[in-house]
């Protein structure tokens, strides 16, 4: 095992006069949980060994799973695969965004007598409290805290920039961070925003940071909100020095995915970084419009897809002070066949000129349960046309040789049934517990779930000819061989899109119901959309029947709605 260590890869690291290892294979000899702010994520410390030396080290809490889980532990072997050297307080500290656990390596006792990393007199810096060090860590020594006067410098440009060479990736920077420089681009930049409470007013506005690692939002309040304004702009890459206050993330006034964010402070040295190539454009974490179902509500996301409509500018009021806001609807689809309604709101709406067919991705997008799913950006996100990324690439190809001719499934919640995909907890039923309940016979709707067995399914009304108009979904009638009338919106087109309206038979070791089963559900439980089943049934109606009777006798987590309806006068 002493033969896979890379043997003084570690002094290399932090010296730029050895050969560097890309990934270096070293020996972990302990790890520690740091004590975490109230309600923060946890931090783990290491200490690596490569036979030579030892370093002391800190997790990027994305590598917590492989602490928790065992994986990850004293003795074992690691590749390290991204890292980032740091000196804080005179000691050289190693800040690790990435490893593997070599697991057929085992693990065993320290192997060799590794000594700690020796410190030249020239990278020492004076001696600073710092939340970083910890008391009774492996090779560390304690030392009480100096105190050191504070400069007083305003956060501007400095005439002599510093040569910045140590350089702490976003994704590293949490409240034990003292110490540190970051390269970032601003990514968005917000308008100068009033705020009010009891102790008084001011005026704030944020941006949003980037570099290869993650991004994080940082604000400016009050003296620093008018002094930093003009200085940052969207696109431009900064170096950002502490004194910089780093606390938990105000989640429901970001768009970013980060525990943590910013706060300027008088001290802050912000200076505009001329050599901006090592740092990306744009960052995403997109969410395919297929799995917006187990998203949570509430949550932001990044989302790409091709516009398939653009509504009208619309104005609509405020339930609550009756200000009125304008909004714009668009519809994308992705190629998992879904589409999603998005809603952008204000100046963005009014001035939004993006053709439709054209791929979007959208930046900063919260998800909401309003009629099963949908999208809205909030005021801080973004919206970049034809993105210049792989996936957009890939989206546009397939949208262009496939996508434009096919139909699209919806998250809009059926009316009576639904599969388990929303946020909603229903307790789960029998079927005999739903009858003698009496479950819907009020006037308020009930909500169960149910883990049944779909055993018939009626043919005779299993889909109708629907509306081909975004949202309609209303019934049409043939009027001529190759025309099809909505009487709802008026309109007629050459032929409709068929909507499953499925009654089924589920059974469960209780008893028997019936189920009203709407196209979401009718997708699932047939494996096809209604249209493929029409087609099927013109070409060849005993394959037809087939394929229903092949979709009986499967088991379902089905989500239910029960509710008393009248028809013709008639209670049901």
């Amino acid at each position: 095992m002493a033969n896979n260590i890379t043997v003084g890869a570690l002094s290399a690291i932090f010296d730029d006069t050895k050969e560097k290892v890309a990934k270096p294979i070293v020996q972990c000899l302990h790890v520690k949980l740091l004590s975490s702010p109230s309600g923060g994520p946890d931090r783990y410390r290491a200490v690596f060994s490569d036979i030579s030396n030892f370093v002391q080290t800190m997790l990027a809490s994305s590598l917590n799973d492989l602490v928790n889980n065992g994986a990850l532990r004293r003795g074992c072997f690691v590749q390290l695969k991204s890292f980032q050297a740091n000196f804080v307080k005179g000691k050289r500290i190693l800040i690790v965004l990435d490893l593997d656990v070599l697991e057929d390596l085992g693990e065993c006792e320290r192997i060799g007598d590794p000594k700690p990393l020796e410190t030249k007199v020239a990278e020492v810096e004076k001696p600073t409290p710092t939340a970083i060090s910890s008391d009774g860590f492996y090779g560390v020594v304690s030392e009480h805290s100096v105190a050191q006067p504070q400069r007083h410098q305003r956060a501007t440009v400095p005439t002599m920039a510093p040569t910045h060479a140590n350089i702490y990736p976003i994704e590293a920077l949490s409240p034990y961070s003292h110490k540190w420089t970051i390269k970032a681009r601003c990514t968005n930049k917000s308008a100068i925003k009033k705020w009010y409470n009891r102790n008084g007013e001011g005026r704030l506005f944020s941006v949003n940071l980037l570099d290869d690692s993650g991004e994080i939002r940082a604000t400016a309040f009050k003296e620093q909100c008018d002094l930093l304004y003009p200085l940052f702009e969207e696109g431009s890459v900064y170096y950002i020095s502490s004194p910089c206050r780093v606390q938990m993330a105000k989640r429901e006034f970001s768009n970013v995915n980060n525990d943590y964010e910013l706060t300027f402070e008088r001290d802050t040295v912000i200076e505009r970084a001329e050599d901006h190539e090592d740092v990306p454009q744009m960052r995403f974490n997109f969410t395919s419009i297929g799995h917006l179902h187990s998203v949570e509500k509430g949550t932001t996301i990044d989302v790409l897809g091709v516009l398939k409509t653009v509504e009208p500018v619309a104005e609509v009021p405020s339930k609550s002070t009756g200000k009125r806001y304008t909004k714009r609807e668009l519809m994308l689809v992705d190629d998992t066949g879904y589409s999603v309604p998005l809603t952008i709101w204000g100046g963005m709406a009014t001035s939004f000129d993006v053709m439709p067919d054209s791929v979007v991705a959208f930046k900063g997008v919260k998800v909401s349960d309003f009629g099963g799913r949908s999208l809205s950006l909030l005021n801080s996100g973004t919206i970049t046309s034809d993105p210049d990324i792989e996936e957009a690439h890939k989206l546009k190809g397939w949208y262009d040789a496939q996508g434009k001719f096919d139909q699209f499934a919806t998250h809009a919640l059926s009316e009576n049934a639904a599969i388990s995909t929303g946020t909603r907890q229903d307790i789960y039923k029998a079927i005999v517990e739903v009858r003698d309940n009496q479950l819907g016979m009020t006037e308020k709707p009930d909500y169960f779930s149910l883990r049944a067995t779909v055993v018939f399914i009626k043919q005779d009304t299993i889909c109708y000819p629907a509306c081909v108009q975004e949202r309609c979904n209303k019934k049409v009638v043939q009027v001529d061989p190759e025309q099809w009338l909505c009487e709802h919106c008026e309109k007629s087109s050459l032929r409709p899109e068929y909507r499953y309206i499925l009654s089924a038979n589920v059974s469960d070791h209780t008893g028997q119901l019936w189920l009203n089963c709407f196209d979401e559900v009718g997708r699932a439980i047939m494996g096809m959309p209604a249209n493929v089943l029409m087609e099927l049934k013109e070409s060849d109606d005993k394959a037809a029947s087939e394929a229903i009777l092949h979709a009986t006798c499967q088991m379902w987590n089905l989500k239910c709605k029960a509710k008393l309806d009248n028809f013709q006068n008639q209670p049901r």
